[in-house]
């Protein structure tokens, strides 16, 4: 066992030197065994010391868990309990990493699971000589426990406690509680060491106040390492914990005056560290720049977690698109950004947006702020307006293809009882700003896009040009309804009940001649799918097209049919 100890300290050590030679993100990695977030700009002398001290610290305190245990006499509890404290040890330090790969909700139910047991072994195990004490501990027992079943409900899409807020704080407070009353028992049982106490008694101040200082200064790199380091000493004590379970048990009493000055010294020299090493609250803290590899992707608002909508709102609003700056410059920190993000959530009209974002020091406050990016700071104020943008992606795709569905419902087959050949009816979206109109062409045809300019910049209701038609519309419109069929030959003409009706050639020189589909991310072309009109293959056909104003507003009937006349035909003006 010995042997183990010192391979894996010497390790821990070795690749701490290792790293200081290769670089930043090989110390981080030697240091915190997890890969360097990519938006960091490069470790500072002081962030460098902090990882060598944080890598001498980890490698004393695995030396202190990798102690053998205590030989002796255990009972079924006793042995259950040390063999679950174990498992928790070896979980925190090796075991989450094949377990990660696991679906999120095998891994919240067997941290509910395992902490469940435990909590329940301490109060069976541990001599609490007061049933006050007892309880006092159940009760904080129960409420640190919430906090893993809060996480399994979420990921079974339950309900759940609602975030943020004294709920949130409470659950936070309830694991520094349920350390601390259980170092209570410790020490009123009187089988555990002072040492393991003072373990505990470090772990319970120092991660209190790393949570506090993550609380007030968010994401820090240096935040982080200490969370990692005080994480760990908590591992120390659960080891201890476990190892001194069969130990005979020791007069409880008093702590004498020297012990406890020793404490309070020892405690002094892990905490007033951590402190030094923490920057001022106007130093900016940049968790995430807009070019933060975790930025490329845009989920929507009902896709995170309530922990992560800060996170998405700070790749928005440090990201410059299209030329456009960002909403505040990298000067601020998280804080600042956000503060300035809630009061903008507060504002009722664009000029006190524009106020604030010139107190933020915006390259663009004229431009005031998107309810889409401000839904992920103050969903409660934006939802109420804007309850669409609290959609999931699913959600959002659902409410779309629905709407789609709908605009092509409206529109009706102006010919239902002359079938073409192949045939469909549907709504097509024009941009809102104004649109000359849609083409009917041929998407496979490189010399498509040239004809396509040479149509619209025809003065005629159809702009036609090799294998492409650009088709306009008679009334200012941002949609219309439009069939398409084609025929093996040409149909009757039918102009009765339509105010234009036009005749051009085409022609296809790939087999090809469709109208341009929308999709499922587009703001423009038809709501469905349209047919290949070319039925024929390569070859010249004729297009005409059929316009009138109807019940669901613009109609536009088109029939393609093969035909190698190149004359252009008004049949109604």
């Amino acid at each position: 066992m010995r042997i183990a100890r010192v391979g894996v300290v010497g390790l821990v050590l070795a690749a701490a030197a290792a790293g200081l030679v290769f670089g930043d993100t090989w110390l981080w990695l030697a240091v915190e065994w997890s890969p360097l977030p990519s938006y960091y700009g490069g470790f500072d002398t002081s962030m460098v010391v902090t990882l060598l001290v944080a890598a001498v610290v980890k490698a004393a305190l695995l030396w202190l868990i990798l102690r053998a245990p205590v030989p002796g006499p255990l009972n079924l509890r006793e042995k259950a309990l040390r063999r679950l404290l174990y498992l928790a040890v070896a979980y925190a330090l090796v075991l989450w990493y094949p377990i990660v790969l696991l679906p999120d909700v095998v891994t919240a139910a067997f941290q509910l699971a395992l902490w469940t047991a435990i909590d329940v072994l301490y109060l069976l195990v541990i001599r609490w000589r007061s049933r006050t004490l007892c309880a006092a501990a159940g009760a904080i027992f129960a409420l640190e426990l919430v906090e893993a079943a809060n996480e399994l409900l979420d990921e079974l899409d339950l309900p759940e406690l609602p975030s943020g807020g004294f709920v949130t704080m409470g659950v936070i407070l309830s694991g520094v509680a349920a350390t601390a009353v259980t170092v209570v028992g410790q020490r009123r049982d009187g089988r555990w060491s002072r040492g393991t106490q003072v373990a505990g008694w470090l772990s319970v101040g120092v991660y209190a106040l790393v949570i506090l200082l993550k609380v007030l200064f968010g994401s820090h790199l240096m935040i982080t390492v200490a969370m990692d380091v005080a994480g760990l000493l908590s591992i120390a004590w659960m080891a201890a914990t476990a190892r001194e379970l069969p130990v005979e048990s020791r007069p409880a009493g008093p702590p004498s005056a020297r012990p406890r000055a020793i404490r309070v010294a020892v405690s002094a020299v892990a905490v007033l560290p951590i402190i030094a090493l923490i920057h001022p609250e106007q130093t900016p803290r940049l968790t995430y720049t807009g070019w933060s590899m975790v930025c490329h992707d845009r989920p929507s608002f009902g896709d995170l977690k309530p922990a992560e909508r800060d996170a998405a709102f700070l790749c928005r609003a440090r990201r410059a698109e299209g030329g456009i700056p960002p909403m505040f410059p990298d000067s601020l920190s998280d804080q600042a950004v956000l503060g300035y993000a809630r009061a903008l959530c507060r504002t009722e009209d664009h000029e006190e947006q524009k106020a604030i974002l010139t107190r933020a020091g915006s390259a663009r406050p004229a431009g005031g702020a998107d309810p889409g990016d401000l839904v992920y700071v103050c969903p409660e104020i934006i939802g109420a307006t804007r309850p669409e943008l609290l959609r999931s992606a699913a959600e959002r795709k659902a409410a779309y293809d629905a709407s789609i569905a709908e605009a092509n419902a409206k529109c009706r087959d102006p010919w239902p009882r002359t079938k073409g050949v192949t045939q469909a009816t549907a709504k097509y979206f024009l941009y809102v700003d104004g649109d000359p109109g849609y083409l009917v062409h041929d998407p496979d045809d490189e010399a498509a896009e040239e004809a396509a300019d040479q149509a619209y910049a025809d003065g005629n209701l159809i702009g036609v040009a090799g294998s492409a038609a650009l088709i306009g519309h008679i009334e200012d419109v941002s949609d219309l309804c439009l069939t398409v069929k084609a025929f093996r030959t040409a149909p009757p003409q039918r102009t009765i009940g339509w105010e234009q009706v036009n005749e051009v050639p085409i022609v296809s020189r790939s087999g090809q001649l469709t109208v341009p589909y929308m999709g499922e991310h587009g703001d423009v072309g038809a709501g469905a799918p349209m047919p290949n009109l070319a039925i024929a293959g390569k070859g010249r056909y004729r297009l005409r097209v059929y316009v009138r104003i109807g019940d669901e507003g613009e109609e536009h009937l088109v029939i393609v049919f093969p035909g190698a006349s190149r004359k252009r035909l008004e049949l109604k003006p």
